[in-house]
C-alpha cells in the first residue's frame, strides 16, 4: 500500500524508538524455530560449518535464516521472546523476482490476484497480485529449516564476530550480522505511518475478493486517514485504521471504535477479535546515506531497518530484507568484511535511487495541508497501472516521475518548490 512492514504486512515489526514504535496485543506464534532460554543453546545444527550470529529475529533477520536454509547454522537472539508475534507484512508481486519469490513461498500465509483502492470520487481495482506473511506463517517456515536457534536475551553490543549480551555472556561465529531494527539517527528526518489493526472473524462473509490496500471514503483526521483490508476467507479478515500523520501518537481505544465502526458502516458483524497489531512505520523526507553509513563499522553487516532500508514513501520493508538476504546467501562465505561492503554498496546505491521517493515524502508532508492529503494520493491511483507498479517496486523512470509530478498539482506550486532541495535544517554529524 502507499503507506505496510517494518508493511506492518510489509509493515514491520522491526521498529524501535522513532521507527515502528511496536506495541503489540496477541496470541502467541503457534509454530516457532527452535527456541532457547536462558541463553543455553540448543545443539541444533547441520552438516554446515558455517555459523551465523543474527541480533535481532524480526522481519530481516528471520528471513535472513530462512534464505540460509541448509547452508550455515543460524543463532536469532532477541530480547522479545517472540518477536514475530501479532505482525503482518504484505508485499507486491512486481516488489519481488521468480527466484525470491520461491524462497519466501513457504512463509506466504495468503496471496491475491489483484488489489483495490477507494475514494469519495474513485475507485479501482489493480491486477497487480499482492501476498501476505504473518508471525505463525514465517515461524512455521522457519520451523521446517535445520540449524536455526533461537536465543531470547537483550544484546548489549554487535561486532564482527559476535554478540555480546547485557549478562556479559558472549555468543560467536563466523560472523554476526546487525538486524535490530530502526534506531533514531541525526541523519534521517522521518515522519509516520501509524495504524492499528485487528484480524477480525465476521458473522456472515464479507464479500471482499482482494485486498483493499486503501479506503480513503472515511473522514480524515490527524493527516492522512485510510482502512486497509487483507481478506484471509471469506470471513476472516484483517482491519488496519492507517494515519499518513506528523506525529507518532495513537489512541489504541480509539482506534478500536473507528474499527467497530468501519466494520458496521460495511455491514459486518463481528464474531470475535483473533487478534491485534498495531505500530509506528518511519516515511523519510531528508537522509544523509554517507553521513549515517560513517558510524557503521566496516566489518558489520547491517539489514533491514537498523540499515535504514525501507522504501521512503511507503514504509515497505519487505522486499528491502529479501534482498539482503540475498546478499548474505551470496557473501557470508567470504567473511563479514566483504558482506558488510556488499550490504553498505547496495544501501548506498537504494538511498541514492530513493531521492525521488523522500521528495514525494516532503511534498506529501510539507507541500500538502493534513486535510490535502488524500487528494494527492487519489490523483496517484489515477496514474496508469505499470507506473503505479514501479513506483511500489523502486523502480519508477524518468518517465515515470515526470508523469507523477506533472499535470495539475495536487498542492500549491510555491510549497511544492521549496521541498525540491533536499536539505536539513540542522546538518547530519
Amino acid at each position: 500500500m502507499l503507506a505496510s512492514s517494518v508493511r506492518l504486512a510489509d509493515r514491520s515489526s522491526e521498529i524501535s524508538g522513532a521507527g515502528r514504535f511496536s506495541s503489540v496485543i496477541s496470541s502467541k506464534v503457534k509454530t516457532q524455530p527452535a527456541k532457547t532460554r536462558g541463553h543455553k543453546i540448543q545443539k541444533v545444527r547441520t552438516n554446515q560449518t558455517g555459523r551465523i550470529v543474527v541480533a535481532g529475529a524480526g522481519l530481516a533477520g528471520s528471513l535472513a535464516a530462512l534464505r540460509l536454509a541448509g547452508a550455515a547454522d543460524v543463532v536469532l537472539i532477541d530480547q522479545r521472546p517472540e518477536p514475530l508475534a501479532g505482525h503482518t507484512w504484505s508485499f507486491h508481486s512486481g516488489d519481488v523476482d521468480s527466484a525470491q519469490r520461491a524462497w519466501l513461498q513457504p512463509a506466504l500465509r495468503c496471496q491475491w490476484d489483484g488489489q483495490d483502492v477507494r475514494f469519495p470520487g474513485y475507485g479501482r481495482q489493480l491486477r497487480s497480485g499482492y501476498a501476505s506473511i504473518d508471525a505463525d506463517s514465517l515461524g512455521a517456515a522457519l520451523s521446517g529449516v535445520a540449524g536455526v536457534t533461537r536465543i531470547t536475551g537483550r544484546v548489549a553490543s554487535v561486532d564482527a564476530g559476535g554478540v555480546t549480551l547485557a549478562d556479559g555472556q558472549r555468543i560467536e561465529g563466523d560472523l554476526a550480522v546487525d538486524a535490530r531494527g530502526f534506531s533514531p539517527h541525526p541523519s534521517i528526518e522521518v515522519r509516520f505511518q501509524k495504524f492499528l489493526g485487528q484480524e477480525i472473524l465476521l458473522e456472515a462473509p464479507h464479500g471482499l475478493t482482494h485486498p483493499v490496500i486503501m479506503d480513503a471514503t472515511v473522514p480524515q483526521m490527524d493527516g492522512y486517514r485510510f482502512f486497509y483490508l487483507l481478506p484471509f476467507d471469506d470471513r476472516r479478515l484483517l482491519v488496519e485504521a492507517t494515519y499518513y500523520s506528523d506525529g507518532a501518537s495513537l489512541s489504541s481505544a480509539d482506534q478500536r471504535a473507528g474499527i467497530a465502526e468501519y466494520a458496521a458502516g460495511q455491514g459486518w458483524r463481528i464474531a470475535t477479535v483473533e487478534r491485534e497489531e498495531n505500530g509506528v512505520l518511519p516515511i523519510a523526507l531528508r537522509f544523509d546515506a554517507d553521513a549515517f553509513w560513517r558510524g557503521i563499522p566496516a566489518d558489520l553487516p547491517t539489514i533491514g531497518l537498523r540499515a535504514m532500508r525501507f522504501h521512503a514513501l511507503t514504509g515497505y520493508s519487505l522486499p528491502h530484507a529479501v534482498r539482503s538476504a540475498d546478499l548474505i546467501a551470496r557473501h557470508w562465505r567470504q567473511g563479514a568484511q566483504v558482506l558488510a561492503g556488499a550490504l553498505r554498496g547496495d544501501s548506498l546505491a537504494d538511498a541514492k535511487a530513493q531521492g525521488f521517493y523522500r521528495l514525494l515524502s516532503r511534498m506529501l508532508f510539507e507541500a500538502a495541508a493534513p486535510d490535502e492529503r488524500r487528494h494527492v494520493m487519489e490523483r496517484f491511483y489515477r496514474l496508469p497501472e505499470p507506473l503505479i507498479e514501479r513506483f511500489y517496486a523502486g523502480q519508477s523512470t524518468w518517465a515515470d516521475k515526470a508523469r507523477i509530478l506533472t499535470g495539475r498539482p495536487p498542492v500549491p506550486v510555491g510549497r511544492a518548490l521549496r521541498c525540491l532541495p533536499e536539505t536539513f535544517k540542522v546538518k547530519p554529524a
